[in-house]
């Protein structure tokens, strides 16, 4: 394969996968075609990455043929009167909203990291802050440029009754490759944010904030310390926000102000640095804890400002956990799985809680479901660390829930049927050429 070009420097975000790909990085949308031929005629599967923040295997093809799409990242059209904006998969978050915001336009959804690309997050379906609102950005995604391994390039629509657009969104780039997309940004006043901080007790108190909270606020999420224990368990801070009514539209864009520069030894992150950690941070945001009006970056995005922050767990790296289940069961699922992640020891100082809203997705492989959300970061200790994980799935799937698949890169084949019951649907749609490591996984 002449364009591509072999390596062994893809590896998750959560650094605990790597493996040899052949790499293409086309500069032009026409270039796809031929790259697309060549994996094609040479038998290797294919795959579509773009800035590789998934955190286990769906980003990767271990073996197989892998497009690069980061440099296809221009605008194709905007219109101000809609705000549809149509672009190239390969173009970020990070420069839509360094290009829309001071024009009074922002994401309708966006998750942790503006480090995404606009393929990517619709392949993933991502969600925010706002799922009680305005649901994934499935919704918002009103055309897909695809173009199939045969060489046939489809124009989808929202509309489209084939399913294959359903399939695309959140299909995790095995329907084909998106070459661009049409999505509808929301309006906004401003680049500020009006944040409220509130501690709450324990897992109780979580849910009567949430609860209260979703009238009244745009956006919504909980830090939760997962090795409290007794009548703490479950304690956290919870911030609700929405765009300030009036302000500047300009927010500065710089790098990272911190930088990690290399993995980190193993023993940093161990049960006694997270439990302190833990504890200064809700006590300090027990203090602070009140009104705020801040930008919208730190609020959106605080992770962004630490560069390569997902090296603080070492070489080993980690394991992202997210998991969702129904609201029925919501309050006993999170306390049996904070119970079970106290009382194993192994702490996340990345512990996010949220509600989930009753707005569906398009996506047959949408992630979010209505009900609770707990997202986790634990390092890599080997068994002691796949023993709890496994805990944790028979906690969510006895709750009719399931697992995120762009966190994922370990669940079984079962684990993840019982999750997506509409798997067999999607695979319908999977192009014969397009594979990856998380799929021959839950496939084969």
């Amino acid at each position: 394969m002449r364009s591509f070009v072999s390596t062994d420097d893809i590896r998750s975000w959560g650094g605990i996968l790597q493996g040899q790909h052949f790499v293409s990085q086309p500069n032009w949308r026409d270039q796809l075609p031929r790259s697309i031929a060549e994996a094609r005629d040479a038998g290797q599967s294919l795959l579509a990455i773009g800035l590789g923040r998934s955190y286990g295997d769906s980003g990767l093809n271990p073996g197989g043929a892998i497009v690069d799409m980061t440099a296809l990242d221009r605008i194709i059209s905007f219109d101000p009167a809609t705000g549809l904006l149509r672009a190239e998969a390969g173009l970020s978050f990070a420069d839509i909203l360094d290009l829309f915001v001071r024009r009074g336009f922002f994401l309708p959804v966006t998750p942790g990291t503006r480090f995404v690309t606009l393929g990517g997050a619709i392949a993933n379906d991502v969600h925010g802050k706002n799922h009680h609102r305005a649901g994934t950005i499935g919704r918002w995604v009103r055309r897909i440029g695809l173009l199939r391994s045969d060489g046939t390039e489809i124009e989808l629509r929202d509309d489209d009754q084939t399913g294959l657009f359903a399939a695309t969104i959140g299909g995790l780039g095995l329907t084909g490759l998106i070459t661009w997309a049409e999505i509808e940004l929301m309006r906004i006043p401003s680049a500020l944010m009006d944040v409220e901080t509130l501690p709450f007790a324990n897992v109780d108190e979580f849910f009567a904030v949430a609860a209260e909270s979703e009238d009244s606020a745009d956006y919504t999420v909980a830090w939760v310390d997962c090795l409290a224990k007794g009548n703490a368990l479950g304690r956290g801070l919870f911030t609700r926000g929405r765009h300030a009514p009036g302000g500047t539209k300009l927010a500065r864009v710089g790098k990272p102000k911190l930088t990690v520069p290399f993995s980190m030894p193993s023993f940093v992150l161990n049960n006694l640095s997270i439990g302190l950690f833990n504890s200064l941070y809700f006590y300090r945001g027990r203090r602070a804890a009140g009104k705020a009006t801040t930008p919208y970056l730190p609020y959106f995005y605080p992770l962004d400002s630490i560069g390569h922050w997902n090296r603080i767990y070492g070489r080993r790296g980690m394991y992202q956990y997210q998991s969702v289940v129904p609201p029925v069961v919501a309050r006993d699922a999170t306390t049996e799985m904070l119970k079970a992640i106290s009382k194993a020891g192994e702490g996340s100082f990345l512990a996010v809680l949220k509600t989930f809203g009753e707005k569906t997705s398009p996506g047959l492989l949408s992630f979010p479901q209505a009900g609770t959300t707990l997202a986790l970061d634990f390092p890599n200790r080997g068994q002691l660390t796949l023993d709890l994980l496994s805990r944790l799935d028979d906690i969510v799937r006895e709750a009719g829930g399931r697992l995120y698949p762009a966190k994922d890169g370990r669940i079984s084949a079962a684990m993840f049927r019982a999750g997506y019951p509409a798997w067999e649907a999607f695979a319908q749609h999977v192009d014969p050429v397009f594979s990856s490591a998380f799929w021959r996984r839950i496939s084969e």
